[in-house]
């Protein structure tokens, strides 16, 4: 999909893409999977899609959604900075998605916290 023609960026998102996997550094960590959250905002030209109304013409939510949660379930990184680096690097290359913004929660890591965990952005954001 060709990236934005700087009129404008649309972004098209996933929130709170729930997956288990092995992650973590400690041994206990290593036996057991942990769930984890995935917001992504993905830099997308949605007008083309807008005027044609198939789904061809976008970038396909349900698909990348389904290519992330199978690359989460079979991966076993150690830390979530990793994780992260790879996933928004499969969303870019797979998908052709100029710039994404990604949070990977790793939620009850932290005594006390709610959340903790990684934002990342990777590539150009379209004018």
């Amino acid at each position: 999909m060709p990236a934005s023609t700087g009129k404008h960026m649309d972004i098209v998102f996933i929130r709170d893409l729930r997956v288990d996997a092995i992650i973590g550094i400690y041994d206990w960590e290593r036996r057991i999977r942990q769930t984890l959250s995935f917001d992504l905002e993905m830099a997308a030209d949605i007008a083309r899609a807008a005027a044609t109304d198939a789904i061809e013409d976008t970038l396909d939510y349900k698909a990348v959604a389904k290519r992330i949660i199978a690359f989460v379930e079979a991966s076993e990184f150690q830390l979530v900075e990793t994780l992260a680096e790879r996933v928004a690097a499969l969303v870019r290359e797979e998908f052709g998605v100029p710039w994404v913004r990604l949070t990977l929660n790793k939620t009850g890591a932290v005594r006390g916290a709610r959340d903790v965990g990684v934002i990342i952005e990777r590539g150009e954001r379209p004018a």
